[in-house]
């Protein structure tokens, strides 16, 4: 008895356990997807439109900040912006502005759209942009100009949610691991001998009293080595050993702040220089934008993404252009 006791102590918590796991999977697997949006004013169209633009815009945040699939960017944060950057509304309607707005705002979504009338029928026609994939579709509602509008603007608020809910892959960049980034990179450079290389990149944040730490640099020594390259530092290795010096400057800067979120740009620039030739074989440049709560944060994380996106299309080069004994 002593010892069927420990057993069936066992197997009752492995099933608990198991029974757990299910329940957080399933959980997990109900919980809805929450996207970040952005609502921009309505336009409007028409002879007998005037102010039904803005009604329509103050309805749809009403509606839409209830649905619990969206979260609405603050609409005092979005007029500030707005004010900030001078950018008209025409002009945030067309999908390449989208991404400027998405990243200064934090929204993976923009949701702009204009009232339209023809003859006694009204058209509510809400555009919903990508701001990762500047992608764009469609939803819309039609009625006669007696109806209400608040009523119009309820169905627009449900063919907005259906909208996203059923193109949300097709809007919204999915997210790439930096397990899944390395593993393409090293198909890309193939199984050749690689050279060794050092790197060096200076970098600043404009406006700080001290010098942040070199994301940028850390970021492409990462994906050399991850690759399989031998990575010498520069300061300490012997200049001889190195096959590719990797030099460059990067730096950051407060781009907005919108509400609590910070937006930094960063920008970098790199050259590859083949060390026995002096030969320069690649040169590139990279501009990152990236929000967060903190301005130091937002702007590592720039510049990180900066010297990622550099690196994957760097380190193909180099393997093509310089020749390893």
């Amino acid at each position: 008895m002593k010892n069927v006791l420990p057993c069936v102590m066992a197997s009752l918590a492995t099933l608990l356990l198991a029974a757990s796991s299910a329940s957080a999977a399933d959980k997990a697997a109900k919980t809805p997807q929450v996207y970040p949006a952005a609502l921009l004013p309505f336009q409007e169209r028409g002879k007998d439109t005037k102010d039904e633009g803005g009604k329509v815009t103050d309805l749809l945040f009403a509606q839409l900040a209830a649905e619990p699939s969206l979260t609405l960017v603050d609409r005092a944060d979005i007029a500030k912006l707005l004010t900030e950057q001078e950018v008209s509304l025409s002009g945030l309607v067309n999908p390449q502005q989208a991404t400027k707005v998405g990243q200064l705002t934090g929204a993976r979504l923009l949701i702009t759209g204009s009232v339209l009338q023809v003859d006694n029928t009204v058209y509510l026609i809400a555009k919903i942009i990508g701001t990762e994939t500047s992608r764009v579709v469609g939803a819309s509602v039609k009625g006669n100009v007696r109806d209400d509008l608040g009523t119009l603007t309820a169905e627009l608020a449900k063919e907005i949610t259906k909208t996203v809910a059923q193109r949300a892959d097709d809007l919204v960049a999915k997210p790439v691991s930096r397990e899944d980034r390395i593993a393409a990179l090293k198909k890309k450079v193939g199984d050749g001998k690689r050279p060794v290389v050092s790197v060096h990149i200076t970098e600043r944040h404009v406006m700080a009293l001290l010098l942040i730490d070199p994301a940028a640099e850390t970021e492409v020594s990462m994906f050399c080595k991850e690759t399989g390259f031998k990575l010498i530092d520069p300061k300490d290795g012997p200049r001889k050993a190195i096959d590719v010096r990797i030099e460059g400057e990067a730096l950051s800067e407060l781009a907005a702040r919108v509400g609590n979120l910070i937006s930094v740009k960063a920008r970098l620039e790199v050259k590859a220089i083949d060390e026995a030739t002096g030969q320069v074989v690649a040169v590139d440049r990279q501009t990152t934008v990236a929000v967060d709560l903190s301005e130091q944060i937002a702007a590592k994380t720039a510049l990180q993404e900066a010297g990622a996106e550099l690196a994957e299309r760097l380190l193909p080069k180099i393997m093509a252009e310089v020749k390893v004994k």
